[in-house]
């Protein structure tokens, strides 16, 4: 009977311990790098989100933030599209989502290669843009996304002189993302690949 109102205590205290550091771990995964001009506009890859970030990048084209918009591959298809009878890859589906939204297809732009991670997909974009002599690009991912994006980056560029500017495409996560599903899959990952990438590559 004694350990009770200790055990208590302690599962409290774990509990209070476990919301305060959840609900500051969206502020370390949030960054931005402002750029007010860009030679490219760089949208990174996410199946789940590419509307979103599709959206933010011609928001920002139309603000005349930058004159081209590049897209990379990620290898991934979205679902079935009766118009075109087969399914599509998500970068087809981002093109799509461009152009309605008033870019033009001419000013759009397929950095070649496939990328199936966030680092493979700054090496194609860094080869892409120095062979294009591009001296500014300006990055779009979710929010969530921002920290480990911008780093790697960051770490592919060195010494290329080209600067990154980043925009997150959404607004950063509640507080309180560890409550829903969705939260553990985006915060919940990313701080896991954050970690796993802090160690590995920096």
């Amino acid at each position: 009977m004694v350990l009770k109102p200790r055990i208590f205590r302690i599962v409290l205290l774990v509990v209070a311990a476990w919301v305060i550091v959840a609900s500051l771990a969206p502020r370390l995964l949030v960054v931005r790098a402002p750029l007010a001009s860009a030679d490219a506009i760089v949208v990174m890859s996410g199946s789940s989100a590419y509307r979103e970030r599709t959206q933010k990048a011609a928001q920002l084209y139309r603000e005349g933030r930058a004159p081209l918009v590049l897209l990379t591959n990620d290898g991934a298809r979205g679902g079935w599209s009766s118009a075109q009878q087969r399914n599509p890859y998500f970068f087809e589906r981002a093109t799509d989502e461009l152009i309605k939204a008033g870019v033009p297809e001419a000013n759009i732009r397929i950095v070649p290669g496939v990328a199936e991670n966030t680092r493979e997909e700054a090496q194609v974009i860094r080869d892409y843009v120095v062979n294009e002599r591009f001296r500014s690009v300006l990055v779009i991912t979710s929010s969530y996304h921002s920290r480990r994006t911008l780093s790697t980056l960051r770490n592919a560029f060195a010494e290329t002189g080209i600067t990154i500017g980043l925009e997150p495409s959404s607004p950063p996560p509640s507080a309180f993302w560890w409550l829903r599903p969705e939260g553990w899959r985006t915060v919940g990952v990313e701080l896991v690949k954050l970690v796993y990438y802090w160690f590995k590559y920096e």
